[in-house]
C-alpha cells in the first residue's frame, strides 16, 4: 500500500474528461470531427504559427520564468498594469495555483453544480469540501453562489461568465454586483475563457479592480492555442504576486510564449476567427432544428443543442455519434444533461456532424421501438 495522506487516499478514481485521442484508440479509428472540447479548428493566426516555428531554434532553452513580454503585452492590450498579471499554463493550471494560495483541509469552496469540473478537481486534491448550488434556468446562480459563500465562509467562489457547458451568460453589471454582494472574505474566480466571443455588454470593462475577483482568460478558445496551453490571470497586484509563491515559474514554455504574443498582435486574424465562429453555430442551430433539437443562445464557441429527452438519451445520443465518427460531450448534471453539446468549426465537420446525427437518431430511434 503506498503511503498516501488520507485526503489522497479517499478520492475517487476518476479524471475530469476523456480526451478524444482515448476514445479514438478504444474505437481503433480517428473521428472525422473533433466537436467535443470547444477546441477551435479553424486554427491559430499565421502569425503565432510562423513564431512558434522560429522559436523551436531555441528550444534548447528554458522560457522566460517572468513570462515578461508576453506581460507586457497583455497589459497593453487590456490597458492594466502589468503587476495586475500572472500567466499559467492554460487557466486549468492558474485554478490548481489559486486552489493551492487559498484552500486547506476542509476549506469549503462554491461553484455550481455541473460546471466545468477542472476546478472541483484541484479543490478535492488539497482536502477542500466543494459546495454546490444549482443552476437556474441554464444558468448559473449568482444569488445561490452569494447565499452559499455567505453561509459556509468559503474564500472562493467559481463563476464562468459566459458559462460553460451551457453557453449562457449574464450581463457586466450583474456580475460587477456579484462581487460587491460577496462576504469579505471570498474571493470571486470568474473564468472568462470564452470573453472574446461574448456580445457586447457581458464583459466587465477592461480595467475593473476589485480586491476580491480574479478573472481568468486563456489562449486557448478564440485564439486557437489550446495545445500550446497559455491562459493568464487579470487580478489585483497583490493576488497576482501571490502567485509567485506556489506557481511552476517555467511552465509556460517558449513556444508558447512567442506564439501567444503573434497571436495577440493579430487582431485582424482574431476578427475573421470570430465571424466564422458566429457563422458555425447559425448552423449548427440549422442543423439541430432539421432534427428536432433546439439551440441554446450561445455567448461561446459552442452550442448546446436540447434534445427534448433526459440525460439517458443524451448519454446515447453522443455515443451514437461516437459510432459515427463525431466526438461530441454533453453536461453531466440534470436538468442541462437533456443537452448535447456542439464546438464551432469548419463547414467540412459540420457537413459530417449533420450527416452523423441524422444515423445516430435513427439508430436511437430504431433501438427504442425494438
Amino acid at each position: 500500500m503506498l503511503p498516501f495522506p488520507p485526503r489522497i487516499a479517499a478520492l475517487p478514481k476518476t479524471i475530469p474528461f476523456v480526451g478524444p485521442e482515448r476514445q479514438e484508440r478504444d474505437r481503433g479509428a480517428p473521428f472525422a470531427a473533433r466537436l467535443g472540447a470547444n477546441e477551435n479548428p479553424f486554427g491559430p493566426s499565421p502569425k503565432a504559427i510562423a513564431a512558434m516555428a522560429e522559436a523551436a531554434r531555441g528550444v534548447w532553452q528554458y522560457g522566460d520564468p517572468e513570462n515578461h513580454d508576453l506581460i507586457d503585452a497583455l497589459a497593453a492590450h487590456h490597458g492594466v498594469p502589468p503587476s495586475r498579471i500572472s500567466v499559467g499554463e492554460g487557466i486549468d493550471s492558474i485554478l490548481g495555483t489559486l486552489v493551492r494560495l487559498f484552500v486547506d483541509d476542509g476549506t469549503p469552496v462554491v461553484s455550481s453544480a455541473g460546471a466545468y469540473p477542472t476546478f472541483l478537481y484541484h479543490v478535492r486534491a488539497v482536502g477542500g469540501r466543494p459546495v454546490l448550488v444549482p443552476y437556474r434556468d441554464d444558468h448559473e446562480d449568482p444569488d445561490a453562489l452569494i447565499a452559499a459563500a455567505a453561509e459556509t465562509g468559503a474564500p472562493l467562489v467559481y463563476l464562468a461568465n459566459p458559462d460553460n457547458p451551457m453557453g449562457t451568460f449574464h450581463d457586466a453589471a450583474r456580475v460587477a454586483a456579484m462581487v460587491e454582494a460577496l462576504p469579505s472574505t471570498a474571493l470571486l474566480v470568474l473564468d472568462e475563457a470564452y470573453g472574446e466571443f461574448a456580445p457586447a455588454g457581458a464583459l466587465l470593462p477592461d480595467d475593473f479592480a476589485h480586491p476580491r475577483l480574479i478573472r481568468l482568460r486563456t489562449f486557448s478558445k478564440a485564439y486557437a492555442m489550446a495545445g500550446a496551453r497559455v491562459g493568464y490571470a487579470l487580478t489585483s497586484g497583490e493576488i497576482a504576486s501571490s502567485f509567485d509563491l506556489v506557481r511552476n515559474h517555467f511552465g509556460v514554455n517558449r513556444l508558447a510564449q512567442a506564439g501567444a504574443l503573434a497571436a495577440l498582435d493579430d487582431a485582424p486574424f482574431l476578427a475573421g476567427v470570430l465571424a466564422n465562429v458566429a457563422a458555425a453555430k447559425t448552423r449548427i442551430g440549422e442543423i439541430g432544428a432539421a432534427h428536432g433539437l433546439k439551440a441554446l443562445p450561445s455567448a461561446t464557441n459552442f452550442v448546446a443543442l436540447d434534445t427534448g429527452h433526459d440525460g439517458d438519451f443524451s448519454r446515447a445520443l453522443v455515443a451514437a455519434l461516437a459510432q459515427e465518427g463525431i466526438f461530441a460531450r454533453m453536461p453531466f448534471v440534470a436538468p442541462q444533461d437533456r443537452c448535447i453539446r456542439i464546438s464551432a468549426g469548419p463547414e467540412a465537420m459540420l457537413d459530417a456532424f449533420a450527416a452523423a446525427l441524422a444515423r445516430a437518431l435513427a439508430r436511437l430511434s430504431t433501438s427504442a421501438g425494438a
